[in-house]
C-alpha cells in the first residue's frame, strides 16, 4: 500500500508542478487562497513549481527502487510546505474554517502527511509480513 500512496502523491506534486509551470497565471487565480497571499509573480510560482516537480519525481524514484530515504527526500518539500500553511492558518487567519482551508486540507495537507507516512513505513511493510 506504501508503493501506491507514493505513486499517487508524486503523480500529485508532479501534475501540480506541470500546470504550475505551463499556466502559472491560470493557476495563481484558480486556487483558492493564493491570490490573498500577495501579487502574481510568475517567477516565484515557477520557483515553487521545481520543488513540487523534484519531490514528485523522488516519491516516484523511491517507490520505483524500493528507496525509503530517497521517498523521504521527496516528502521534505511538501511536508515543510504543509507545516508553513498550519502555521499561516493558526496565525494569520485565526483558524478559519472556509474554503480555502478545505483547499489546504486536500491540497497540501493530505498530500505531504500521507506522503512522509508512506514514505516512513517504506519498506517496513514487507518486513513484517
Amino acid at each position: 500500500m506504501t508503493k501506491s500512496v507514493l505513486w499517487g502523491c508524486g503523480l500529485f506534486f508532479l501534475g501540480n508542478a506541470v500546470v504550475m509551470w505551463v499556466a502559472p497565471h491560470q493557476w495563481f487565480e484558480a486556487v483558492p487562497g493564493v491570490a490573498a497571499t500577495g501579487g502574481y509573480n510568475d517567477h516565484f510560482i515557477r520557483d515553487v513549481a521545481i520543488a513540487f516537480a523534484v519531490s514528485g519525481m523522488a516519491l516516484i524514484a523511491g517507490a520505483k527502487a524500493g528507496n525509503r530515504e530517497v521517498a523521504l527526500f521527496g516528502a521534505g518539500f511538501p511536508v515543510l510546505h504543509a507545516v508553513f500553511h498550519v502555521w499561516i492558518w493558526a496565525v494569520h487567519r485565526g483558524y478559519a474554517a472556509d474554503i480555502v482551508a478545505l483547499v489546504n486540507l486536500i491540497g497540501i495537507q493530505a498530500p505531504a502527511w500521507a506522503a512522509l507516512w508512506a514514505a516512513a513505513s517504506f519498506g517496513r511493510e514487507e518486513a513484517v509480513a
